[in-house]
């Protein structure tokens, strides 16, 4: 289950910087981060802390409408994997 989640998140991570067109180096500055744990939240083989996806939360919000349409998909399909 927990991989299935960081697999999720990966997803939204990676869509996102593709939708603002921005380099794993660029995204990770913005965040705060270094490029490495921006090359592992995408391969799954780490998840971002509460703090980091506050501020992903933040940059999909400031999106519009394409942000949000990211967002509600995530969660949505989220909610449906904690429900088994």
């Amino acid at each position: 289950m927990e991989l299935e989640k960081s697999i999720k998140i990966a997803d939204i991570i990676r869509e996102l910087r593709q939708q603002l067109d921005l380099s794993q180096k660029k995204f990770a500055a913005n965040l705060g981060v270094s490029l490495r744990t921006v090359n592992r939240w995408e391969n799954g083989s780490a998840v971002p802390s509460q703090m980091a996806l506050k501020l992903i939360e933040e940059m999909l919000e400031k999106m519009g409408e394409p942000g949000k349409k990211l967002l509600t998909e995530y969660l949505s399909k989220t909610r449906q994997g904690e429900d088994y």
